[in-house]
């Protein structure tokens, strides 16, 4: 582990979650900035530190940057207003001026892979490009990675894609979808950027891509080829990107306010011109493998189930899924609660309505699914079989299940026992679907009104239960 201490600024959004991880494991202390440090310094390995800074204060700066090393920058105001180029540049010039003052050795700036458009420009590209400038003039050594679209969940540009490709089984495409692009997978963005602290701290612009060079219609036939979906794809030559990125707020409006930034910088070419990135040991993926990746990865992990903090019940969308945090506060030790509510299944039946997925599972096996598989094991492990569920992961404080159905989509369905901060446990049920294509997405509406009394039910029946357990 070198002996270096790296400061993560963006350590909440995309791009900074991917490094933390390795970071962590690499050197021995990783400061993540943020404007809300509270609200994830539990979260943290051991050697990393949630520190606050707001990179249009200065004086916050000063504090979050005693000791640092090298940074890096991965702030974007893209989201936050109309005014973000104004934003960026006062936020880089600040960071840039603190850095040089605490001795700062390197920076390090993800920016953004384009060539320039003589008929129409980006204010997102030339703002990224300004930035770049503007630290490289700060005094402090910048190396600025220059990338197109990150295949990765929880990218924006992957996450409107695929948001499209689900939803519109005939989708009309305007001009700017047949720019190219070489997009890049989420694995080689993080080598690239945690190999950048291993190479001489010097001004640089290097820029990096997959292996493959392609149309962002490829991009969106690729995809849906890797989830088995049919597309159809209707030129429109006389649709601007302005008009499309209003056009995506209708289809996928959790991603318009930095989705259509990113439609408006469509019209540049944004693929690699040089051999800059030559000097790493990466060789990266191309487009299909990346997007395989990303979803076997997503579906292993079930980070999807963590997106929504554990403070409140809530539903919402994380990336094309739907998903449904359920909390309640029990009286009994986290032990007691968990024991209770993962006796589901089999002779314990579902706690409300055991009926009604009985005959969920009878409509399952005429459609030809596995049905109602009566029983399960006393003492769960993973792999094991639970009525039409298999059980994915299990610790001492959670049980995850996923559908073995017919479904349109994939379903999970979570349950975890937390202890509470004023005593007894926190009991949260999440439910995740995963629709696939429009017909996913109607089932889920169609049905939305019974799953959510099934489930609200299910969770109040089994805080009930486990409370009355304190009074035995």
């Amino acid at each position: 582990m070198q002996k270096r201490t790296i400061l993560l600024t963006g350590a909440t959004g995309y791009v900074g979650k991917l490094l933390l991880p390795e970071l962590t494991t690499k050197f021995t202390q990783v400061k993540c900035m943020s404007r809300n440090p509270k609200a994830f310094a539990n979260s943290l390995p051991a050697n990393a530190s949630a520190v606050f800074g707001d990179t249009g204060n200065p004086d916050s700066l000063k504090d979050a940057m005693k000791g640092v090393t090298d940074a890096y920058y991965l702030v974007h105001s893209l989201g936050e207003s109309d005014n973000f180029e104004e934003l960026e540049t006062n936020s880089a010039k600040i960071f840039g001026t603190e850095a040089l003052r605490s001795g700062v050795q390197r920076i390090i700036f993800l920016g953004a892979l384009s060539q320039d458009n003589q008929i129409e420009s980006s204010a997102h590209m030339s703002s990224r490009h300004k930035v770049g400038q503007i630290l490289r003039e700060s005094g402090v050594p910048t190396i600025e990675f220059r990338a197109s679209v990150i295949i990765g969940v929880g990218s924006m540009p992957f996450e409107a894609v695929r948001a499209l490709v689900e939803r519109l089984p005939v989708m009309v495409t305007p001009r700017w979808v047949r720019q190219e692009l070489q997009p890049i997978s989420a694995r080689d963005i993080k080598n690239y950027l945690i190999s950048g602290l291993n190479i001489e701290a010097k001004n640089s612009i290097i820029e990096i891509g997959g292996s493959d060079v392609v149309r962002y219609q490829d991009l969106m036939k690729t995809y849906g080829q890797v989830r088995g979906l049919k597309r159809a794809m209707v030129p429109v030559p006389v649709i601007t990107p302005r008009l499309s990125s209003h056009w995506l707020k209708l289809i996928t409006p959790a991603h318009y306010k930095i989705g259509r930034r990113i439609v408006e910088s469509a019209v540049h070419r944004s693929v690699v011109v040089n051999n800059t990135a030559s000097i790493f040991n990466i060789k990266p993926i191309g487009v299909t493998q990346s997007i395989k990746e990303t979803l076997i990865d997503e579906e292993n992990s079930f980070s999807f189930l963590d997106a929504q903090p554990n403070d409140q019940t809530q539903k919402g969308l994380v990336g094309t899924r739907f998903v449904e945090k359920r909390i309640k506060q029990v009286n009994a030790e986290p032990e007691t609660a968990f024991k209770i509510a993962t006796q589901i299944g089999g002779k314990y039946g579902w706690f409300w309505l055991t009926w009604l997925w009985v005959f969920r599972g009878f409509i399952d096996r005429i459609f030809g699914g596995v049905g109602m598989r009566k029983g399960r094991p006393e003492v769960l492990k993973e792999g094991d079989q639970l009525d039409f569920w298999t059980v994915s992961r299990v610790s001492n404080d959670r049980l995850t299940l996923t559908a073995d159905m017919r479904l349109p989509g994939e379903a999970a369905f979570d349950i975890q026992v937390q202890k509470g901060s004023n005593g007894g446990s926190l009991l949260i049920h999440t439910v995740s679907f995963n629709p696939k294509g429009w017909f996913g997405h109607v089932y889920w509406f169609v049905l939305y009104p019974i799953h959510a009394l099934v489930f609200n039910n299910m969770v109040k029946k089994m805080a009930i239960k486990i409370n009355s357990s304190t009074h035995l």
